[in-house]
């Protein structure tokens, strides 16, 4: 493979595996930029719909940054700090950005929630797969890395 097409490639690689975690927060920015959200009519069940979307929406995003980021470095475990460390910093980046939003406000509760949907995800990436956080001294040479 020539240089420029190596060159090009790995641009593709690198362009495939992030825009997803750079567009998800673009969505998680535009959603914060919105003055008033759509809601419901009964109050209990608007802000449990608003919490599980932000429960859901940082564990996709911690998913997206951990599917990267695998891809990226050679440590899975890196990948997963990576992926709770980029989502929660996300996290704090999106309330900061919201005090800012008239009829918006940033919330301790939100970040928890935020930040306990990136826990999940990646809490479930390293259940399911656990070669991905065994050092790579310790996998058999048989172990195949589904993650």
């Amino acid at each position: 493979m020539s240089p420029r097409r190596r060159t090009t490639y790995v641009l593709w690689v690198h362009t495939r595996l992030w825009l997803p975690p750079i567009l998800w927060m673009a969505l998680i920015f535009w959603l914060s930029a919105q003055p008033q959200l759509p809601g419901i009519a009964v109050t209990w069940l608007d802000w449990v719909l608003k919490h599980t979307g932000h429960f859901v929406g940082y564990a996709v995003l911690a998913w997206l940054w951990w599917r990267a980021a695998r891809q990226s470095l050679r440590d899975k475990r890196v990948a997963a700090v990576l992926a709770l460390t980029g989502a929660f910093l996300y996290a704090i980046f999106d309330e900061l950005h919201q005090s800012f939003v008239p009829g918006r406000d940033a919330s301790l509760l939100d970040l928890t929630i935020d930040a306990s949907g990136a826990a999940s995800a990646v809490g479930m990436v390293l259940w399911r797969c656990p070669s991905c956080y065994q050092a790579e001294t310790t996998r058999s040479a048989t172990t195949v890395d589904r993650c």
